[in-house]
């Protein structure tokens, strides 16, 4: 399709019991193109109202989803799947508008995000659980697993499928109806998933899809609704914390995938070449707007120099420009809030004594673009050490010894994800099981995998996302005790 048809062909309005259904009051916001600044599309604004109507169809169709067979709810997910991957040019045109990624991004995105599909259709008549004779004699123990029940999720604009999609994948697949609040800035992706699934054969009431800019407000009506008895978030630190703090009034069971700020560490005995072309993808994989991204890259002393050189050349063959063209490689970032944020945290290095070998100042005009920028002897007191950029800057350090290195990667309170080259596999062990992060890559820049559980430590917060262990977060675990 082109972009005109696409637009007009995916659901503008709120997706609530397999259908669309208009804002309460009528309300609407806009979807801007970030390469441009200008709306795109024109979406429904739920108020609280219409979030206790996607919560009404949700439980409403619980008992009877929960009941379904495994192996149905299963071939569903697959069709979801299969679905998705008809639609795959469509799906990552439509992202590049709304978000702004270049185009081979989101085609890679949607084949990462209809992945979670596949895994938790073949999760879902996997649920185990056990039986026993209890070990005084007593009687017998059956451990069994059920559905936790309506789930809310709430999932950010960076990866306007993948983000939700590894939600509600193991959530239908444990028997979880559910409500998604994608971002603001990012809406389209998730209605269209939402349209996909109800042609695939996901019952009505199952999946809802509330678009608003009133997060608060909405978020709120159902966080305070006894109904709902799970709460899984994908977003920064600051509002995870707000937001388990909400959740606690209800004791609802959380998961929470919070900011990061992921260390690249580059030992001596590395291959720099593979450093560097890891870097490349550990950095600039959507742009540098994932929670995954290098953030600060901490390079032993003896190979500092070359890999901070051919780090640069690297950055600096990246095509900027809209997301749409072919030949972009790196597109704009999602607002101006963004824009302001990455160019102070480069101005703020700069001030403090860091060196701009490539990029470092945006080039102003339409959209919000800035260029991929390396930053070399980045001081200590350097804010971008310590906050997450989300952006395509990537701020190199030295270190001597094995022991300060991890005691640099080590210096956050993030803990999501952590990438370390070296060609000394007993280093390699070692250094990963010393790192306080829930994921570490081996000589290899990307390490997002459906079967792999995503998650983190620290302040990067709870829970895991894929993998075997996904389905858990979606699962209560009962007890019977049975007689003799």
């Amino acid at each position: 399709m082109d972009e005109r048809e696409l637009l007009g062909s995916v659901p503008a309005k709120l997706w609530i019991g397999g259908a669309e259904v208009d804002a309460t009051d009528g309300a609407t916001f806009a979807v801007d193109n970030p390469a441009t600044g200008e709306p795109i599309a024109h979406v429904a604004n739920a108020s609280p109202a219409d979030a206790v109507k996607a919560l009404d169809a949700a439980a409403a169709v619980q008992a009877e989803w929960a009941a379904t067979p495994a192996r149905q709810r299963g071939e569903i997910l697959r069709a979801v799947f299969e679905a998705i991957t008809a639609r795959a040019d469509d799906m990552a045109l439509l992202m590049t508008l709304e978000m702004g990624k270049a185009i081979a991004e989101s085609k890679g995105e949607v084949v990462y995000g209809a992945e979670f599909f596949r895994w938790f259709s073949e999760e879902a008549v996997r649920i185990h659980g056990r039986y026993q004779h209890a070990p005084a004699g007593t009687g017998r123990i059956l451990v069994t697993k059920q559905p936790v029940g309506p789930c809310l999720a709430i999932t950010p604009w960076n990866f306007p499928l993948a983000m939700g999609t590894r939600k509600i994948g193991p959530a239908l697949a444990a028997g979880c109806t559910m409500i998604v609040k994608p971002a603001a800035e990012t809406p389209l992706t998730m209605l269209m998933l939402a349209k996909l699934c109800g042609e695939a054969g996901l019952p009505k009431g199952v999946l809802s899809v509330v678009t608003t800019t009133h997060s608060g407000d909405v978020t709120d009506a159902l966080l305070h609704d006894s109904r709902l008895r799970k709460l899984t978030f994908t977003g920064s630190t600051g509002v995870g914390k707000m937001l388990i703090e909400k959740s606690a009034a209800g004791l609802l069971r959380t998961s929470m995938e919070l900011g990061g700020n992921a260390p690249f560490v580059v030992f001596d005995d590395a291959d720099v070449d593979a450093a560097v072309d890891g870097a490349m993808l550990a950095k600039l994989r959507n742009g540098g707007e994932a929670c995954t991204a290098a953030n600060r890259f901490h390079v032993q002393n003896p190979v500092r120099g070359e890999f901070t050189e051919k780090l640069a050349e690297r950055m600096a063959s990246m095509a900027m420009g809209p997301g749409t063209d072919p030949a972009t490689k790196l597109g704009p970032l999602i607002n101006s809030k963004q824009l302001a944020t990455v160019s102070e945290l480069v101005e703020d290095a700069v001030a403090v004594g860091a060196d701009v070998r490539i990029g470092g100042t945006a080039p102003g005009g339409p959209g919000f673009f800035y260029p991929a920028t390396v930053l070399a002897d980045v001081p200590a007191n350097a804010r971008i050490l310590k906050e997450e950029v989300f952006g395509p800057v990537a701020a190199i350090t030295g270190f001597d010894t094995e022991d300060e290195g991890i005691a640099a990667a080590n210096d956050t309170e993030y803990g999501l994800a952590a990438y370390i080259y070296t060609q000394d596999l007993g280093r390699a062990l070692r250094v990963a099981e010393a790192l306080q992060t829930g994921m570490v890559g081996v000589n290899r820049g990307v390490i997002s995998d459906a079967a792999a559980p995503f998650g983190g430590m620290k302040a990067s917060g709870f829970g895991r996302e894929g993998g075997f262990e996904g389905i858990d977060e979606y699962l209560e675990t009962k007890y019977i005790a049975l007689p003799l």
